[in-house]
């Protein structure tokens, strides 16, 4: 945590020389001394360091100051730091007005110039100051703020991502808090800048205005270069199924890198609870498990770049050479395809428009505080909604679950089921679908379809998540991996035909279980076709294939 601040202000530059002198031999070990012979200067730096989230302890400020005298300082200086403690620095002279600004202008102490010896005329006064600063002093946020508005989709998309790939961060919605005092000082601290938000705040000071995600992923070190350009095993996807093969892999020997497009985790890694993952009798979130999965990959060695995407592939004799979208590329042996699923869109008017500003797709865990009170809608039938609607009951004034079918059963696991039925504020509407969103600037309303009547009511909406099936981002691939009228990709057993291997296949053998019909190639997790879309069948399939990439890279 940084040191809080004690800032000395005075033009003379050897009363300031000797003040930080001081300063430092007695406090240096709790607290960072900055000094600034300007006090037009110093209230830029306060700025500064407000912006940074710092914290300041003492303002002593010299009273006889050109353009600006201390006390006028220490007025202006309170508006960015009240809690901090106010000191003049005086002369003999000055006493009447250093009483008076004690009196009235709620300065803390003044001290005669020289103050020599300090032990006896500035250490004792000051300790008392301090102590009293420390009786109240909370630290602040150390690490990354996120200043926005709740119904913006460029803030909700900083936040998913911050959140997605676990770095810490606040987030502080500046119309939600706008009667907040410290949210005021820090939007005036920011000036012209706080206009154009959102804005990201890091540690060091620095701002990032007008940028994407992938800007904060360079600025907190996450990796999206490959260190070398080749791997025994490349991995195209981070969720269950790619982080499991990645494990496996480089557990084994394999010089292994993974490259995932958004965050670890893939879309089990939204999921706000798993309960029936084997060996979690208490369950656990995805995001959890995402975690504790980078880290094991981590430790084996495995290079992981993220935020990253790949665009394409080419076979070079026994390499597999994917093109990432930043122009460079990465050869390896043997390649695995484990890019998952995205959310089918839902096509009606309105949805495109508000997505981000009260409609999402995919388990929103960043949004649930924030429908604290509120009626929220889920639609969809499968255990990502299921997990979803729990999640937001915690919140929620209402969750409604709105499915076309006439129950659950046929889509999520009884467990789910059975806690849903249990949930007093969670309610199933059956045979219904939404057929428009409503709203100017962020979700107000939605029209619901009742298939059985056919009526369409129109009812109040704040937040709506979507869950209604997945396709797979398998478009890079056409014209070399064979795939399925879906886009979902074959593997093993699916490529034979009329007994016969696929064409163009060279090898004195079929292909194996999850190798597509290129060689060396092979798909693992939901992005297969066949795959059952469960979380441990994806670390089943990931881990598995590790060791038919061995008999692959054996014969190689």
């Amino acid at each position: 945590m940084a040191k809080p601040i004690l800032l000395s202000v005075d033009d003379d530059s050897d009363v300031l020389r000797a003040i930080e002198r001081d300063l430092r031999s007695h406090y240096g070990a709790e607290y960072r001394v900055i000094g600034s012979d300007s006090p037009q200067g110093a209230l830029d730096l306060l700025k500064q360091l407000k912006v940074r989230n710092d914290s300041v302890a003492l303002l002593l400020a010299d009273q006889r100051m050109p353009q600006m005298d201390g006390v006028e300082f220490l007025q202006q200086a309170m508006e960015i730091f009240p809690t901090a403690k106010r000191a003049l620095l005086t002369a003999y002279a000055d006493t009447n007005a250093a009483i008076s600004a004690i009196n009235h202008a709620s300065i803390n102490y003044f001290f005669l110039k020289p103050w020599d010896p300090p032990t006896e005329l500035l250490y004792p006064q000051l300790d008392d100051l301090l102590d009293d600063w420390q009786a109240s002093f909370r630290p602040t946020f150390q690490g990354i703020r996120l200043l926005g508005t709740r119904w913006s989709p460029r803030s909700y998309e900083f936040r998913d991502f911050l959140a997605r790939n676990h770095v810490p961060y606040q987030w502080i919605d500046v119309e939600a808090s706008a009667n907040d005092p410290e949210t005021r000082r820090l939007m005036d601290a920011l000036g012209p800048e706080a206009a154009n938000l959102p804005v990201v705040l890091f540690p060091d000071g620095t701002k990032l205005l007008e940028g994407i995600p992938a800007d904060v992923a360079q600025k907190v070190g996450l990796r999206t270069r490959a260190q070398t350009s080749f791997y025994d095993l490349a991995i195209v996807g981070g969720g269950p199924a790619g982080l499991a093969a990645a494990v496996y892999g480089a557990s084994e020997g394999l010089h292994t890198v993974m490259i995932e497009r958004e965050a670890p985790g893939g879309q089990a890694g939204m999921s706000s609870r798993i309960e029936n993952y084997l060996g979690f009798p208490t369950g656990l979130s995805g995001g959890d498990l995402a975690r504790r999965a980078v880290v094991q990959a981590r430790r084996f060695g495995v290079e992981i770049l993220a935020p990253q995407e790949v665009v394409g592939v080419r076979t070079e004799g026994p390499y597999r050479i994917i093109k990432l979208a930043d122009g460079n590329e990465i050869s390896s042996h043997a390649l695995m395809i484990a890019t998952g699923v995205q959310w089918r869109r839902l096509d009606v008017p309105g949805i495109d428009r508000l997505q981000g500003a009260g409609i999402y797709y995919g388990g929103g865990a960043t949004e649930a505080l924030s429908c604290k009170g509120e009626i929220v809608y889920v639609v969809g039938g499968a255990n990502s909604a299921g997990q979803a609607a729990m999640n937001f009951a915690r919140y929620a004034e209402r969750v409604i679950i709105l499915v076309r079918g006439e129950s659950l059963s046929s889509t999520m696991s009884q467990y789910l089921i059975d806690q849903i039925k249990e949930t007093p504020n969670i309610q199933l509407w059956t045979h219904a679908g939404v057929v428009e969103a409503h709203g100017e600037t962020h979700l107000e309303e939605i029209s619901v379809l009742c298939s059985d009547t056919d009526k369409i009511e129109r009812v109040p909406a704040s937040a709506m998540f979507i869950f209604i099936g997945a396709l797979p981002r398998t478009d890079w691939l056409a014209g070399m991996v064979e795939r399925d009228e879906r886009g979902f990709l074959l593997t093993g057993p699916d490529l034979i035909r009329d007994g016969q291997r696929p064409k163009g296949w060279a090898l004195d053998r079929d292909p194996f279980l999850l190798e597509t019909n290129v060689p060396g190639i092979f798909a693992v997790g939901d992005v297969r076709h066949g795959s059952i879309k469960r979380v441990a069948s994806g670390v089943g399939e990931g881990s598995v294939a590790v060791q038919f990439i061995h008999q692959y890279l054996s014969k190689v």
